[in-house]
């Protein structure tokens, strides 16, 4: 971006803002963490289907991905290009795994969430409501090119590259690169109408959950269960929906009997937990967009 775009906002003003997002990203993070019943994922109450990580890792997790996030909506906030905002999520990542002994707690939502921080940045540096809309198309319109070549780029390691060369299976790279639909189309609609029947957050974010589980690929799934384990979280999910979601009255004892069987299937859907992390994001902004905070200085 040119400096003069950035014409009426001062270093305190930018600084407040970067700060703000960074706060509206843990405590998104925050939220899908003391989740519970959440099937298969680590809780407050339990580990879910994990034997090397406790909720106690993913705290170290977000205090070590504050100062990211503040970064990163800088980042967008001036136009960097993706190839900075990449940087900045190796580095992110590097810290990630410093603060928790090597286990990978986020590395999905240091991806997700990051994008999302840029384009909101990039939105509030050019006086646009930070509401789903925007943010979706500033994530196309600024990086939307370079995602979809970072998606057609299959060299590496991670489990989500192994589990999409094998199942085919679409991951978070596709995901950025069709400008998240999975949030924007799915969780983010799932969870505002539960909230808005229902006024409880805990479970619109349970009902938004179990709308991704039953409808995307999640390669964490297939990598631990295969195409057998994707079928089995999939098809529970939709059970759970058919039923009337947490709109039903026993909603919380059929969340924990999936719950149950994904842990004693050793299954997590941790991609659907990182989108649900983004969707919360998304969300917290737009509502403050429409009540009228955090309006340009």
């Amino acid at each position: 971006m040119r400096a003069s775009m950035l014409n009426g906002w001062n270093a305190a003003g930018r600084r407040a803002f970067c700060l703000h997002a960074a706060q509206v990203a843990v405590s998104s993070l925050y939220d899908e963490l003391v989740l519970y019943p959440k099937p298969g994922l680590v809780s407050l109450v339990d580990s879910g289907s994990h034997d090397d990580m406790t909720a106690e890792t993913f705290f170290r997790s977000l205090f070590s991905l504050r100062g990211y996030f503040v970064r990163i909506t800088a980042a967008g906030m001036h136009g960097a290009p993706f190839h900075v905002l990449k940087q900045l999520g190796m580095e992110a990542e590097h810290r990630m795994l410093r603060a928790t002994g090597g286990i990978n707690t986020h590395r999905g939502a240091i991806f997700a969430l990051g994008l999302l921080c840029a384009a909101a940045g990039h939105c509030q540096a050019r006086g646009l409501p930070l509401n789903s809309a925007n943010i979706r198309a500033a994530l196309m319109t600024v990086w939307g090119p370079d995602l979809a070549m970072h998606a057609r780029q299959c060299a590496g390691h991670s489990h989500g590259l192994q589990v999409a060369q094998r199942y085919a299976a679409s991951g978070a790279r596709e995901e950025a690169a069709l400008g998240m639909p999975s949030v924007f189309n799915l969780a983010l609609p799932a969870m505002q109408a539960s909230l808005a029947g229902s006024g409880c957050w805990e479970r619109a974010r349970i009902q938004a959950l179990f709308v991704l589980m039953a409808n995307i690929s999640d390669t964490n799934v297939y990598f631990r269960g295969g195409e057998d384990g994707a079928r089995m979280v999939s098809e529970c999910a939709a059970g759970f929906l058919a039923r009337g979601g947490t709109a039903a009255a026993d909603w919380r004892s059929h969340a924990l009997a999936c719950h149950e069987r994904f842990v004693a299937a050793r299954l997590s859907p941790g991609g659907a937990a990182d989108l649900l992390g983004a969707a919360c994001f998304v969300h917290k902004l737009d509502r403050q967009t429409a009540d009228g905070h955090r309006r340009r200085p």
